[in-house]
């Protein structure tokens, strides 16, 4: 099992590419990784540790590929009490819905038990024209909080 089950949520690409970047920088540090692109849930491990990556688009709506996952958990509420996640989300600022689509995740994924590490790295994407430099800067960190807890 990897040591970390990198979640992602996209409708241009930008999430995916995220995630496989920092994919590469977990497993430079040693953790091994496992990204799958809007699971369900029978995909996901029931423990362990999940890495959250979504885009945000139209009014705070989820990507296509992750609303089968967000409703599947507000229907089903499993227990995920073992799961501990971090949460990483893409949007722009000119919306009052700023990263509405990883608030929504996030929310459900408490709900259901499990425990966030960390803050939740909020993305600009009209500050970054390549999203993945504040995401690695973020991981670094992330990655600290993982090895202490």
């Amino acid at each position: 099992m990897a040591d970390v089950t990198l979640i992602t949520g996209s409708t241009l690409g930008g999430a995916e590419y995220v995630a496989e970047h920092l994919a590469e920088k977990l497993e430079d540090a040693g953790f091994s990784t496992q990204t799958l692109h809007g699971p369900l849930l029978e995909d996901l491990p029931i423990d362990g540790i999940w890495l959250l990556i979504t885009s945000t688009h139209g009014a705070g709506d989820l990507p296509d590929n992750l609303l089968p996952l967000y409703e599947e958990l507000k229907e089903q509420q499993p227990d995920l009490a073992n799961v501990r996640f971090g949460a990483i989300g893409l949007g722009s600022r000119e919306y009052d819905t700023f990263c509405g689509a990883v608030e929504k995740v996030e929310t459900e994924f408490k709900a259901c038990g499990a425990q966030q590490i960390g803050e939740t790295l909020k993305i600009n994407i009209l500050d970054h024209d390549i999203p993945e430099d504040p995401a690695e800067i973020w991981l670094a960190e992330w990655k600290n909080l993982l090895k202490n807890d």
